[in-house]
């Protein structure tokens, strides 16, 4: 196992962490906070290609992973709507962020400033990273949304460990395809291009996997009094807005 490896494997493990931490200490909010934080950050690692374990992937994998446990979290404790408007959240900063970069490059830089051919190289590529990314993000995460709750309910809320992986490893599966397609078609050759794919999926299945033992500590993070006093307020909320229609 090399260097790459190691690293790899800690940002999965601090990211999954980061996500259970973020939830016991800020409840829903911190975790929209953070769906946010990651579509963002997934977004701009991912115009990095590697070597991990021999084989080539993009980053990104990693942060992108962890957004479906931050959804699944949500879906779990406090429904369906609050992991959807987590999901547009997302969406429309990705929007967001591109669109400003894209503006922060057409102007004119500084005789003295040196980071433009930087942010050109790097948020240069992100509109058809972006369209990349938000059909792949929004069908993928909408697909894991309906996907969670359609095995709650036939599970009748059990088997946790077994909801969280059948949602997140098929929506990894259709976000894996079409982010490819659309980002990288054309790039690469038909061999580099099936290996990134390939391999990008198997680094995010993998992540799925790692998130299984975080989604039972977020269950226990859900007992703390933090979350619990959030919880309330949300079913509140909801139990207002349906009394007042």
């Amino acid at each position: 196992m090399g260097w790459n490896e190691l690293l790899w494997i800690a940002q999965a493990l601090l990211l999954l962490s980061g996500t259970v931490l973020i939830f016991r200490l800020f409840g829903r909010s911190g975790l929209m906070a953070y769906v946010v934080l990651n579509t963002v950050l997934c977004n701009i690692e991912v115009l990095k290609i590697v070597e991990l374990f021999g084989i080539t992937s993009t980053l990104g994998n990693a942060i992108y992973g962890t957004t479906f446990l931050a959804t699944d979290i949500l879906s779990e404790f406090y429904g369906k709507k609050h992991s959807q408007k987590a999901v547009w959240l997302g969406f429309i900063s990705l929007i967001m962020m591109t669109a400003v970069m894209q503006f922060a490059i057409l102007m004119k830089p500084s005789p003295v400033d040196t980071a433009s051919p930087h942010l050109e190289y790097i948020f240069g590529m992100m509109p058809r990273i972006a369209a990349a990314s938000l059909t792949a993000y929004l069908v993928a995460q909408m697909h894991d949304v309906w996907a969670f709750e359609f095995w709650k309910k036939v599970t009748k809320g059990k088997h946790l460990w077994l909801r969280n992986n059948l949602s997140t490893m098929v929506s990894q599966a259709i976000d894996t395809v079409v982010f490819c397609t659309i980002a990288f078609v054309g790039l690469y050759d038909a061999r580099t291009f099936m290996e990134i794919l390939f391999t990008t999926y198997i680094f995010k299945w993998i992540v799925a996997l790692l998130d299984t033992p975080f989604i039972y500590l977020a269950r226990s993070a859900a007992k703390s009094k933090t979350v619990q006093d959030d919880i309330r307020r949300a079913t509140m909320n909801e139990e207002g807005k349906v009394l007042a229609n």
